[in-house]
């Protein structure tokens, strides 16, 4: 946190490895691979930009700087939701989380379709730039956990969240999904696909 907060005071400024371990270590001798360390474990949290580049871009023999835009909020002090009760980030363009698919076919060999369908929507999404799609890392944080939709909005400041469950009986596989208005808890949409498993990548398009 101390290197992440480091990097978003200072956006677009090259900061030498040596600033970036006084921010994280003050009065501490570490050794440099602590750094480098610290800088992939980041990367991982916050997975790619919608562009696919990393947010945390490292600039040779010099350091590290960050390459996304830095928007300083009211609310973001407390941690509050503004008035109009929508996450931060809403005035800007519409935000996504496809949180991952559940498994519910007792079948633990089958987690590697759900999870294939959930990573192809973020990939395909992703190529929609007028709105932001929250990183495959970000979201599989929440995989076989319980979450309620406002959890999410607090924690990564989105607007919708897509869900969903895949189901297979036999050769027949059954997706449901739903898409949230994090905000409110509303379902604005939901459907449902059934179709044989005659090839996974063809089931997961």
């Amino acid at each position: 946190m101390s290197l992440l907060q480091a990097l978003l005071e200072a956006p677009a400024q090259v900061l030498s490895k040596t600033a970036l371990m006084e921010a994280a270590w003050p009065d501490t001798v570490v050794e440099e691979s602590n750094l480098s360390v610290q800088i992939a474990a980041l990367r991982k949290l916050l997975g790619p930009q919608p562009d696919g580049s990393e947010w945390i871009a490292t600039v040779p023999r010099t350091g590290y700087r960050f390459a996304g835009s830095v928007h300083v909020l009211d609310a973001a002090a407390d941690g509050a939701l503004p008035s109009s009760g929508q996450p931060p980030g809403f005035s800007e363009r519409p935000s996504i989380a496809v949180l991952p698919f559940a498994n519910v076919s007792g079948d633990r060999e089958q987690a590697y379709l759900a999870d294939g369908i959930t990573e192809d929507i973020i990939t395909a999404l992703t190529k929609f730039r007028w709105f932001r799609v929250i990183g495959r890392n970000s979201s599989f944080v929440y995989k076989d956990k319980p979450v309620d939709s406002k959890q999410v909005v607090r924690e990564l400041g989105v607007r919708y969240v897509l869900e969903g469950s895949v189901r297979r009986s036999g050769q027949h596989i059954r997706v449901s999904t739903q898409l949230v208005d994090a905000a409110s808890a509303n379902q604005i949409w939901a459907e449902r696909y059934e179709m044989e498993l005659t090839e996974a990548f063809a089931v997961q398009d």
